[in-house]
Order: structure tokens, then C-alpha cells, then sequence
């Protein structure tokens, strides 16, 4: 085994683990895998490679767009494929994110299953090497804009998107198809067992830790960013009702971090297999008899987890306003697909209270820092700057975290956190 291949624990066979590898594997390599996958027929071959270009995006790994002839047409293998390796050997930051590719390369297999509730991007060969964190998957590649398919939503402009409910309950239903289809038993439990419960899976990165003196220090901040740029929050946010509680409020759920992790896991009918970021921009949408559809991709961190943690991954980068508008007619959407399909009966009342109280743990320890983002990346930041600053809107890495941070901060000023906490 030497860095460019390495053998899968899955298909026993040798894969390329980054792009000029697979290049110079080229046909031959996609034969074997798609062979050794199941979906290429022994009579049938890769004959060429049309395009091969690789693309930017996302947190982790390397990827590729291809376009691939064969010797013959055959049913569910696709030309216009995608390819997404676990490593970049360029960049030690997103090299880190490797393990989340195991998971995912599982879910692939899992989701071969017959009458597999969801859709998801067409899996032509996946495999992982456990022992360095090497991976790669290459799927169908959805073709945004084009038979029949919406185009491309990018996180946190949702602004942009035509009927934003309407997409967003696409999204929470089939979240809950998936959930109740596997509390229902209708997936293979020997693949299921590859995904255990694992609440601190739904995560990317080593969580940061900082001392109580620390945390009241960012909190400050938080205060002070918030009176300075009203531009980037809403009156609820900004209202002296929250910010004169937030420290307190902090230390409360701090405090109470341990109770809620057990609480969040001890609840076993809202225990499921989730998709753990199913965001707009891990969507595609279409329509048909049924009204609006949507299949999820981008599988890392998979697992069974409780579903409010899933719902507040989907929900987290959308309008604050469809928050305010909408949430409790999103959960109980999720809550009927759930049972339908022949799921638990999961309480909306007691699923809303936990999605809030994960949402702000959340919020305290992973966004606290986006003032000293903001501040860093956006040249002339006043009290008049808003979202629309192009600073902002043109840079996802700006955008999301703030977009993340307004939404916490008004489930905060809306939520009782003491008679919430009480409940777990």
C-alpha cells in the first residue's frame, strides 16, 4: 500500500485516493470497480472517459466530476458520475474530516436495499480503508437545471428560492420516511448494525473546550457585536429581554450539558437513522403526480442519532422567518411521515423542546466565535452592514455561521431556557 491506492475493506479490491490516481487508474479501474460493485454486467465495459475535471466544495476530501461511455447501455449505470475521496493530501485542515467517509461508504451499501424509502445520488462504487481513513465513492451525478430537476440551492441564500416551506417540508418528510422506515424494521439489520447509536458522531471537528472565564468573555463580545451591527440581527435578537441573559443562560445550559446528552439519548422513539446536514444544499428537488420531491446526497456522519438533532442539521441555515413562521407545522409533518411509514409516535410538543435546547448547545459551543469571523472577513462592517453585503452574501464561510447564529439566538429569545431544561 503505498499513499495513491489502497485496499478497500469492503471490495477487497485497489482504489485510487485522489484524483491523479483515479486519472491514471482510467478505464480499466472503473471497470474493475463497477464490476466489483454490482452494477457494471460482465458483458458489458467502460470504453472511454469523456470528461474528467476536478471541482471545489465542501469541507473534506477531493472531488471529481466524470463523464464515462460504455460498450452498451444498461439500466442504473450512469455516465455523468461524481467522485468524492475522504483525503486531501494538500490541506492537513480538511484531511482531518477523513473518517466521515466510513459511514458514508456503509450507507451506500445500505441504500441498495429494495424499496429504499428515500432518494439518494445513485451509487456506482464505494469503499474505505479503516486503518489510514482512506475512502472514495462515485455516485450519479445530479444534473441540477435539467430534466426536470430544480437548480442548485446554494446554504443560506434561501432568499433566492422560490416557495422555501414548500422545500423544506420536502426535506423534513423524507427525513422522517427515513427515520420511520427504519424504526419500522424495513431495512436490513445486518447493514443497520453498521450504524450504531452514536449522538456524538453529528459533528465535524474536535469540539473546542474553553474555561467558564472564557465562555463569559465571547458571550461579552456577542453582546457588544449584536448593539453594534443591528443590521445583521432582528429585533428579537437584539431586545435587552435576551442579551441581558444570554451569560446566565450559557452557564445554565453548560451546566446542564451532561443531563441533556443523556436525555437526548435515552429518548428512544426519537432515536433513528438520520441524515445528520440535509440542507438545501444537500438536496435535489423535481415534481411529480405527488407535488414536490427531494433526494438527499452527501451521507458523511451518518448514523442513528436522535431526530432532533437531524432536524435542526436540516433546518439550521434556513430563513429565520420560516422558523418563526413554520416550525411547528414542519415537525408535525416529520411526525406524521414518521408514523405513516410506520415509525413511533413522536410528539411534536416534546421533539420541538429538545430540537430547541440541542440548537442552542449548539449555538454555545461551536458559534460563538463568528463575531471575530465577521469582523475578520468583511472590510467596512458598521451598524448599517446587512446580509446583503456582498462580503457576506458571496462567501458561504461568512454567510453560514452567521445565518446559524441569528437562528439560535432567536430560539433563544422565544424559549423559557430554565422551564425547558427542567424537562430533561
Amino acid at each position: 500500500m503505498n499513499d495513491s491506492w489502497v485496499r478497500g475493506d469492503l471490495s477487497g479490491i485497489s482504489f485510487p485516493a485522489h484524483p491523479v490516481a483515479l486519472r491514471q487508474g482510467g478505464v480499466r479501474f472503473l471497470r474493475d470497480a463497477f464490476r466489483a460493485w454490482g452494477v457494471l454486467s460482465a458483458d458489458n465495459d467502460v470504453t472511454g472517459i469523456d470528461r474528467f475535471v476536478e471541482v471545489g466544495g465542501g469541507s473534506t476530501g477531493r472531488k471529481v466530476v466524470l463523464s464515462v461511455r460504455y460498450c452498451a447501455p444498461q439500466p442504473g449505470v450512469h455516465r455523468e458520475l461524481f467522485a468524492k475521496f475522504s483525503r486531501d493530501f494538500d490541506d492537513d485542515l480538511r484531511d482531518v474530516g477523513r473518517t466521515q467517509m466510513d459511514s458514508e461508504v456503509r450507507f451506500a451499501a445500505l441504500a441498495r436495499s429494495p424499496g429504499f424509502p428515500i432518494a439518494v445520488p445513485a451509487t456506482q462504487f464505494a469503499d474505505y480503508h479503516g486503518a489510514s481513513g482512506t475512502g472514495l465513492l462515485i455516485t450519479e451525478r445530479i444534473l441540477f437545471g435539467s430534466n426536470g430537476i430544480e437548480p442548485a440551492y446554494p446554504k443560506c441564500l434561501d432568499y433566492r428560492m422560490p416557495g422555501q416551506y414548500e422545500h423544506y417540508r420536502a426535506i423534513v418528510m423524507a427525513l422522517g420516511r427515513l427515520a420511520g422506515a427504519h424504526r419500522a424494521g424495513a431495512l436490513p439489520a445486518r447493514l443497520i448494525e453498521h450504524f450504531p447509536v452514536d449522538l456524538a458522531a453529528a459533528t465535524v471537528g474536535e469540539r473546542p473546550t474553553r474555561a467558564p472565564e472564557q465562555l463569559d468573555r465571547r458571550l461579552v463580545r456577542l453582546v457588544d457585536f449584536i448593539a453594534a451591527h443591528p443590521g445583521l440581527f432582528p429585533a428579537d435578537v437584539r431586545a435587552p429581554q435576551l442579551t441581558s441573559r444570554l451569560a446566565a443562560d450559557a452557564r445554565a445550559v453548560i451546566a446542564a450539558e451532561p443531563a441533556l446528552w443523556r436525555h437526548l439519548a435515552a429518548a428512544t422513539d426519537h432515536i433513528a437513522l438520520c441524515h445528520w446536514n440535509a440542507n438545501v444544499d444537500n438536496a435535489w428537488f423535481w415534481r411529480d403526480g405527488h407535488g414536490l420531491r427531494c433526494g438527499l446526497m452527501d451521507w458523511g456522519c451518518v448514523s442513528q442519532m436522535n431526530v432532533a438533532m437531524a432536524l435542526w442539521g436540516a433546518l439550521s441555515a434556513a430563513e429565520t422567518d420560516l422558523w418563526n413562521r413554520h416550525l411547528d407545522d414542519l415537525l408535525c409533518a416529520f411526525c406524521d411521515e414518521v408514523r405513516a411509514i410506520g415509525g413511533p409516535d413522536v410528539a411534536p410538543v416534546a421533539l420541538r423542546r429538545d430540537l430547541v435546547l440541542y440548537a442552542i448547545l449548539m449555538g454555545v459551543t461551536w458559534l460563538l466565535d463568528v463575531p471575530a469571523l465577521v469582523r475578520a472577513r468583511v472590510p467596512g462592517l458598521d451598524a448599517t452592514t446587512t446580509r446583503a453585503d456582498p462580503h457576506i452574501e458571496d462567501d458561504e464561510g461568512v454567510r453560514a455561521p452567521l445565518q446559524m447564529l441569528v437562528n439560535v439566538l432567536n430560539l433563544w429569545a422565544g424559549t423559557d431556557l430554565g422551564d425547558a431544561l427542567r424537562g430533561i
